[in-house]
């Protein structure tokens, strides 16, 4: 059996995942006697632990939120995982948490054993950041927390917004997600003025206080991370290309990636393929992974690209 002081932070561990115990289920786990465990939840409510308790035949205990932060007691894996994003979260793309995430990745540092340290430590050191060709915006810790709250409250969001031409905008949306792509922050949100969905990058939002009034739940669509990957593909395309690629929809959708383009039905053999990219050489490389015939449809430069590569590989192939 376990000491007593080893037992209740055996315990204080189990009570902390997501569920509720009942206390067969943790004299089980901790080979003790329910009354056991009932003396030991009384003893680290004592210590200031809110274990909350219900009666009756599916009644058990579970961890509740506290006036402070209790100690956590965390796992290997666990313990890593949390190392590795506190890393990440202080070089990434989130203003205002960088200094922050490096004080709680020293404090964890300091009390991993030595062999989840040099685990971490080794991913540290041999890890190599590639640097943007153009570094992601930052946004603020402060705007983000403000607009997941608008959208779990159902309110109204008021923010002015700076449009890609650099000219400023006043909105007033029904909020919904926060999508992250990348090191870029997006809110789908409900326009009522425009009548239809709109994404909006958060690092060009400064919200106003307070929020709106509340509002009434709408159907979210199913494919608003798409939505937002292809908005921020075509955003960005310097050329854009449509082409008819003589297969099946479902089977080039399952070959691209949805930030590639869109895929659009024509006939059960056929489909029209939206793409683009900065240059046209990255679409022809594209269109050749696709394994399948195709036929280009504009620009007809990429149709001209296309017959010097042809020529060049016939070239190539002797």
């Amino acid at each position: 059996m376990l000491e007593t002081s080893a037992r209740l932070l055996r315990l204080l561990s189990l009570l902390q995942t997501p569920r509720e115990w009942t206390g067969t289920e943790l004299a089980e786990r901790l080979s003790v006697s329910t009354r056991t465990v009932r003396n030991d939840v009384e003893r680290l409510r004592a210590l200031g632990y809110p274990v909350h308790g219900t009666r009756g035949a599916i009644g058990g205990y579970r961890l509740g939120a506290g006036a402070a932060l209790p100690p956590l007691l965390l796992d290997d894996e666990e313990a890593v995982a949390v190392a590795v994003g506190l890393r990440t979260a202080a070089a990434g793309g989130v203003a205002g948490i960088e200094e922050t995430s490096l004080r709680a990745l020293a404090k964890l540092e300091q009390v991993l054993p030595h062999r989840l340290r040099r685990r971490v430590g080794a991913l540290h050191t041999h890890t190599v950041r590639v640097p943007h060709d153009q570094p992601g915006p930052t946004v603020d810790a402060d705007t983000l927390s403000a607009i997941s709250a608008a959208c779990r409250d159902r309110e109204r969001l008021r923010f002015d917004y700076v449009r890609h031409d650099g000219t400023a905008d006043r909105r007033d949306v029904e909020p919904y997600r926060l999508v992250n792509w990348g090191r870029r922050w997006y809110l789908v949100a409900f326009d009522p003025q425009r009548d239809d969905w709109r994404t909006f990058r958060v690092d060009r939002i400064t919200p106003r206080t307070p929020t709106g009034p509340r509002f009434p739940a709408r159907e979210l669509p199913e494919d608003v991370v798409d939505r937002v990957r292809h908005g921020v593909s075509s955003a960005a395309w310097r050329h854009r290309a449509r082409v008819l690629v003589h297969a099946p929809a479902e089977v080039v959708t399952e070959r691209i990636n949805p930030a590639v383009g869109t895929v659009e039905p024509v006939d059960a053999d056929t489909c029209l393929l939206h793409t683009g990219a900065d240059r046209l050489e990255t679409v022809a490389v594209w269109l050749g992974l696709l394994d399948a015939d195709f036929t280009v449809q504009d620009p007809p430069e990429l149709a001209d690209l296309l017959r010097t590569l042809a020529d060049r590989y016939l070239r190539a192939a002797g």
